[in-house]
């Protein structure tokens, strides 16, 4: 029954009033991510969450985590705990030493682009006529959670559909007198660099952890949006353009409209004479709602898009190193200290990536704190244990059982490195930040997985006095 009470509660109602701050005033005008509860519900078998509950004694709390806190074979756990009200560290093993963070480091991006972005941007895709009078433009704006049919309003990965786009074009064509055959070309010309970032294992491209980046792509880049592993297309602009160009030639017959085989590339002229007229566009979900979805699943793809989107917004070519640059600058703004850092890429893929459990941890505390309203977006993006997300087959044995729909997390793993680095409330109703990072690990080696979230449990249940 209990954590029947606390999974119906929204993420955002874990945290208390006091800690996130007061709702604003003008509420009705104001954004979702900005509204605070008025008042924190009781949680049933459990201590109300508050800035008055016990903090636990850091002596108590690592009696508990140093038994569990053990590699499984070779390596090492580094992790730190802190009291979210406070700041006060409660547990630091290695806190400060730098780590191989693995997909961690997308709770960076998601700071990043909440904070330059806004959880409420939104991405457009349009179509622009040609240089020709034969010919469109399919304009990527760096939605890569195009879906191929209907636009989904209601769905994050889909909710731009280019059925609807090609519909709402050949509309327009119509009214512009448009007839016979028409020739798509694609614009991928936002991002900048190389698609694909040589810090990044051929191992790991080659089976579709990520693939070379545009700034438009269907489904994250995937051929089935209900297959998230294997080869990715190693083009998606084209591949997306594609999909419109036969959308494009089911919407036009129609209204006269044919369309030529395959589709081209655009090269924007060094001078153009004018703007180019907008036939038509579709936006995607809300960037709020795309860095769930990123931290949900642990998109990497999404992820890389992301960090690039945030850099362009920031007037800064979208590129790798503007992203990791664009990152950097905006934990700095935090008060986060980034000078051990190092950035090789937004999304963790790289093993060249180097970020301390301490500054995780002070991530989590700025998500949590309420500080940057902003960054409340991201809350409902942490997995829950055993439940959602990359979270939701872990928490079911009798070790960590008790853990299970209380601990959110974002999870990190790759060959010999696992981390976790969330959020918990105690059994007293304090709220707790945590980090927890594994390197050097035996690859394989069940128990280390295990280890993190025996771990996070402990928290869960810690009343640690």
């Amino acid at each position: 029954m209990v954590l029947i009470v606390i999974l119906g509660l929204p993420a955002g109602w874990l945290l208390a009033p006091a800690f996130i701050g007061p709702a604003p005033v003008e509420a009705p005008e104001t954004p979702a991510w900005q509204q605070a509860p008025a008042s924190l519900p009781a949680r049933q078998g459990l201590s109300p969450l508050t800035d008055s509950a016990p903090v636990p004694l850091p002596t108590a709390v690592a009696a508990q985590l140093e038994p569990v806190l053990k590699p499984d074979g070779g390596g090492t756990f580094t992790g730190l705990v802190q009291d979210a009200f406070t700041g006060q560290v409660l547990f630091d093993r290695g806190g400060s030493e730098n780590r191989i963070p693995a997909s961690n480091m997308k709770l960076l991006t998601a700071v990043a682009a909440l904070r330059v972005l806004g959880p409420d941007a939104r991405f457009s895709t349009t179509v622009i006529a040609g240089p020709t009078p034969d010919q469109v433009v399919l304009t990527g704006g760096g939605d890569v959670l195009l879906g191929a049919g209907e636009s989904a309003p209601e769905e994050v990965l889909g909710h731009a559909g280019l059925a609807t786009l090609a519909a709402a074009a050949v509309a327009a064509l119509q009214d512009a007198g448009a007839t016979g055959e028409l020739k798509v070309l694609v614009d991928d010309s936002l991002f900048s660099g190389p698609a694909l970032n040589p810090a990044w294992a051929d191992g790991d491209v080659e089976a579709g952890e990520v693939a070379p980046l545009f700034p438009l792509a269907l489904n994250s880049a995937r051929f089935d949006p209900a297959v998230t592993t294997g080869p990715r297309p190693q083009d998606s602009a084209v591949t997306a353009a594609e999909a419109f160009a036969a959308q494009l030639k089911a919407a036009g017959a129609a209204a006269g409209l044919t369309v030529a085989t395959g589709v081209g590339r655009y090269t924007t002229p060094e001078t153009p004479a004018r703007d180019p007229d907008v036939l038509a566009e579709v936006q995607s979900a809300t960037v709020g709602e795309q860095v769930d979805l990123m931290l949900q699943t642990s998109d990497n793809y999404l992820a890389e898009v992301l960090g690039r989107m945030a850099a362009a917004a920031e007037g800064q070519p979208a590129s790798n190193d503007a992203a990791t640059a664009t990152v950097r600058a905006q934990l700095a703004e935090l008060g986060i200290p980034t000078d051990t850092m190092r950035l090789a890429d937004v999304s963790g893929l790289a093993l060249d990536n180097q970020v301390s459990a301490r500054q995780f941890a002070e991530v989590v505390r700025a998500i949590t704190s309420g500080a940057d309203l902003r960054l409340r977006a991201a809350l409902a993006g942490f997995p829950v244990a055993g439940l959602t997300g990359t979270l939701d087959t872990r928490y079911g044995d009798s070790s960590t059982a008790r853990g299970a729909g209380l601990v959110r997390a974002k999870t990190g793993t790759l060959n010999s490195v696992i981390a976790l680095s969330g959020y918990v409330v105690d059994a007293d109703g304090r709220l707790l930040v945590f980090s927890f990072i594994g390197n050097g690990l035996t690859p394989g080696s069940g128990g280390n997985k295990e280890a993190l979230d025996r771990a996070a449990t402990a928290l869960a249940a810690c009343g640690c006095r």
